[in-house]
């Protein structure tokens, strides 16, 4: 038996093809494509249309691959709150719109004055951030444009969409919903309060589904333009960082970091954590598998990396993310800090630009090296995880003695170890592909094939083992990060 994971990022999308035989859950990559928003005008999109025939590629290619081994099902995950409009006929209204497109900002105090940051989160345990739906959302009735609200039949999230596109089934799935600053935590449904008060018809908004549930089988039109067999899509814990969060190899209490474009910071718990502290400190409650709870913090992660690599191939210097680490392994410790959480590099023009300058703020001088830069990436990113935890493990009431870092940033030796170091506690690395096992993981329980999360967690361990990374250096690495949090100015 066969189970196809489609998993788009902010840089790129794959489709796999997991099997699970004796005991050990195999993961093949099928089809990867690389995926970047489009700056048309004033606006940032995706290609929506592109990411769709990518995974008409990918599920042809899977076909041919699994040969006579049926396929069970297929299960879609993305980054969260972005989505279009669709009409009654299922036809799509809109483009999608990138969450780092620059409207939201320009409309945020507009959209807080009609409902408080505090009561916000109060309702539904989000961030507030610029890039949540219900923000992007108030920034269209600001910029003049609620009648496609009005007019439209459904709002669908990526993977709601993309799977509306293969089923002709319109859903939310609970996780993805939950990030949405839309849905009330504590009853798990849409809140009124906030519909009324921005102008949402609640039409507009897709029953709510919990993961693991069949959305549908695939048309049969589908079927046969593509020449596919017949397979169910299960909504799997469609928000990435929820997918992820189910790969998490560690046992007992301990950080989880999803470690990609962004870096998740948290851990799990059996129920929201809602008060002054999280709103202060902008913690966010999201849905888990089956009741569980993301207790987390944003930190800007990779997608500085990655930009920086952008930025170099620009000017002629198309560079390796591992000649970048060792780059940065051979460059002056400690010499640069600065915060990878500040605004201005949510999305710059140009990253090496905007890092030198602000590492200049905070350090008196600029980096000059790639190795320079990189470094100061890393070792920035290392202290403000730490900062997050302690934020976290304040919020929780307890101690986490271990981080699991999972996605490609496991990948990333010099962040594991400058991790380690900089928390003063074991890291485990893995496994890489957290994501698109966490989305196998639920079609298997939604097949039957695995009785409990706990034992596909196991499952995941035997078949991908992590690395672990002790701490060394401790002293020297909490006298930097007293220095971090004095010259960044964090309580």
């Amino acid at each position: 038996m066969s189970y196809l994971a489609f998993d788009l990022g902010g840089s790129g999308g794959k489709l796999f093809l997991g099997c699970l035989r004796d005991g050990t859950l195999a993961l093949e990559e099928v089809h990867r494509f690389g995926n970047a928003p489009v700056s048309v005008g004033p606006g940032l999109y995706w290609s929506l249309f592109g990411i769709y025939e990518q995974l008409n590629t990918g599920l042809r290619l899977a076909a041919h691959r699994a040969g006579g081994d049926p396929i069970v099902s297929l299960g879609l995950d993305s980054f969260s709150n972005d989505f279009s409009l669709i009409d009654g006929n299922g036809e799509v209204l809109i483009p999608m719109r990138c969450y780092r497109d620059g409207r939201t900002e320009r409309h945020a105090e507009e959209a807080y004055r009609i409902m408080p940051r505090e009561r916000l989160h109060h309702i539904t345990g989000n961030q507030n951030a610029p890039f949540n739906t219900l923000m992007q959302l108030a920034a269209m009735r600001c910029a003049g444009q609620g009648y496609l609200l009005e007019k439209a039949g459904k709002l669908l999230f990526t993977p709601d969409l993309l799977a509306f596109f293969l089923t002709g089934e319109a859903v939310a799935e609970f996780t993805i919903a939950s990030v949405s600053q839309m849905m009330d935590l504590a009853s798990g449904t849409w809140s009124d309060e906030i519909l009324r008060a921005y102008g949402i018809p609640a039409r507009l908004l897709a029953p709510i589904v919990e993961p693991g549930t069949t959305v549908g089988g695939l048309r049969k039109a589908y079927r046969e333009e593509h020449s596919l067999p017949d397979f169910r899509v299960v909504a799997v814990c469609e928000h990435d960082t929820a997918s992820a969060f189910l790969s998490s190899v560690a046992e007992g209490e301990r950080v989880i970091i999803s470690c990609g474009t962004w870096s998740l910071v948290g851990t799990e718990a059996d129920a929201p954590v809602i008060n002054d502290a999280t709103f202060t400190h902008n913690i966010a409650n999201e849905g888990g598998y089956r009741g569980r709870v993301r207790i987390l913090r944003n930190v800007m992660g990779l997608w500085i990396i990655q930009q920086i690599r952008r930025d170099y191939a620009a000017m002629g210097e198309n560079l390796s993310f591992g000649h970048m680490g060792r780059a940065a392994a051979e460059a002056k410790p400690f010499a640069f800090l600065f915060d990878p959480d500040d605004p201005g590099l949510f999305a710059p023009e140009n990253m090496l630009t905007a890092v030198r300058e602000r590492c200049g703020d905070k350090s008196g001088r600029k980096p000059e090296t790639l190795g320079e830069i990189v470094r100061a990436v890393e070792e920035s990113l290392a202290f403000k995880y730490r900062w997050a935890i302690e934020k976290i493990e304040a919020a929780v009431g307890k101690k986490l003695p271990v981080i699991n870092i999972v996605g490609g940033g496991s990948q990333d030796d010099l962040l594991c170890r400058f991790t380690a170091n900089a928390c003063g506690r074991p890291v485990l690395a893995g496994p890489t592909e957290a994501t698109a096992l966490g989305n196998v993981m639920v079609q298997l329980l939604a097949d039957g094939a695995l009785s409990s999360l706990e034992e596909g967690r196991r499952l995941v361990a035997a078949s991908f083992p992590p690395v672990w990374y002790q701490p060394e250096d401790t002293v020297l690495w909490n006298e930097r990060y007293g220095e971090f949090r004095s010259v960044l100015n964090l309580k």
